[in-house]
């Protein structure tokens, strides 16, 4: 699908079938490829093919445990089954995800708003409140903007619930840069000013809408990670041992580890936002070098290579949500391994 297709001459059905054929193509990039099939399944209107893609993802096959964003794949899932009639197995899978409390805010964002798309406004609220609690309790402010979703989608559930207004309100209240504020664009009687015959009315309405737009537009307008590249020990050995002349730009991998994380923390003294890591693979480097007819010893190929897997989806965010995990895969959270201050 070209990127200039508008929306309604988009063959959802086909374009599924086109990305299921690239996943078998390219099975580093088969988790965001099927989990983007899925999505045009559900705009098709052919939810069960919807499901069975998550299945598959999900299947011992492909193994939970390889997948970048299982908890996310779960939510899609649940919030793809209710909208069929499957309501016992959605909330089966929503309870599952909030017990097991994932450290990435979309499938809390996810599941939240499945929810409250069915009026269960108040398990909405307390689903949106335990995820902005777990992942920004004494996170220095701002909070990472991954977060935004799920502070905003608090304040619409607590708005409509007609709940006074708390610290984590404010905060929305704050991030929000729209000029109409977050409690006008949540107030509960906008739908009925969509049938006013009021011309003042309406022309608030628009402007509304308007604003809505315009911050849908600029999340939509963001750019991919700026993305530093990241080896795994077996990978970088693999790489080295393939290509020697590349041991010049990898001493080692203790170093080549270290300096990924004094990188990140440079470009980000430095003001640079949105700021990511990218994992590569020797199969997946030779393949794009093959692609740009390049020798893979070539050290000008390696930041291209990082740029095209962050513009592929594939950039882990940095730094890490609290709690969370180090990115260089030792099993240590990032605060205590190369995340603590020397």
């Amino acid at each position: 699908m070209r990127p200039d297709t508008p929306a309604e001459n988009v063959d959802h059905t086909a374009e599924a079938a086109r990305l299921e054929r690239t996943a078998g193509l390219y099975p580093e990039d088969a988790e965001a490829l099927l989990l983007q099939a899925a999505a045009h399944l559900e705009l098709a209107g052919d939810r069960p093919a919807a499901t069975t893609l998550y299945d598959r993802l999900l299947s011992s096959a492909e193994g939970p445990e390889n997948l970048d964003a299982p908890h996310l794949v779960r939510a899609l899932k649940a919030a793809n089954l209710w909208e069929y009639g499957h309501e016992a197995e959605a909330r089966a899978i929503i309870d599952g995800i909030r017990a097991a409390a994932p450290r990435d805010p979309a499938p809390w964002v996810i599941v939240a708003e499945s929810l409250e798309a069915h009026d269960e406004l108040e398990a909405a609220q307390k689903t949106f409140t335990e995820g902005v609690t777990l992942l920004l309790a004494d996170v220095p402010e701002p909070p990472p903007h991954a977060s935004h979703p799920l502070l905003f989608g608090r304040h619409r559930v607590r708005r409509m619930l007609g709940a006074a207004h708390d610290d984590w309100d404010v905060l929305a209240d704050t991030l929000h840069s729209s000029p109409v504020s977050l409690d006008e664009l949540h107030d509960p009687k906008r739908v009925w000013s969509l049938g006013s015959d009021n011309p003042a009315e309406l022309e608030a309405e628009i402007s509304r809408l308007r604003a809505e737009l315009g911050a849908y537009r600029e999340e939509l307008s963001r750019p991919f990670p700026v993305a530093v590249l990241h080896w795994p020990a077996s990978e970088l050995a693999e790489l080295i041992a393939a290509y020697p002349s590349l041991s010049d730009e990898y001493p080692s991998h203790e170093e080549h580890l270290t300096g990924i994380e004094a990188s990140l923390r440079e470009l980000s003294a430095s003001g640079t936002a949105n700021l990511g890591i990218v994992t590569g693979t020797v199969p997946s480097y030779e393949a794009f070098a093959a692609s740009e007819g390049t020798s893979p010893a070539d050290t000008d190929l390696l930041p291209q290579y990082a740029t095209t897997l962050a513009a592929r989806g594939r950039a882990v965010a940095w730094p890490p949500e609290r709690g969370a995990s180090c990115w260089c895969g030792s099993g240590q959270k990032h605060g205590v391994c190369h995340g603590a201050v020397a």
